[in-house]
């Protein structure tokens, strides 16, 4: 079975910020996580090149929780495969 953008999502977080997969959940928040702006912006390039897209500057900020960053890659995708 494929990975899922989520699973995408959160293999991509834990990798970046070193932490166990199992701690990163859907619902986690990446305050919660410890990840700070700087982080952020790590985890989003990653996020980029794991999925091949340009997240705009203003979108990225918005990604409070790995729920919102994975949404926010799905939207991405359905506009580059439109």
């Amino acid at each position: 079975m494929p990975e899922t953008v989520l699973d995408r999502v959160v293999r991509v977080v834990a990798e970046t910020q070193k932490i166990p997969a199992e701690r990163v959940g859907a619902a986690s928040t990446f305050k919660e996580l410890g990840i700070d702006s700087l982080d952020g912006l790590n985890i989003l390039f990653a996020l980029e090149e794991e999925f091949g897209v340009e997240v705009p500057d203003d979108a990225g900020k918005e990604f409070a929780s790995v729920q919102e960053a994975a949404a926010g890659i799905e939207r991405l995708l359905a506009l580059k495969n439109a």
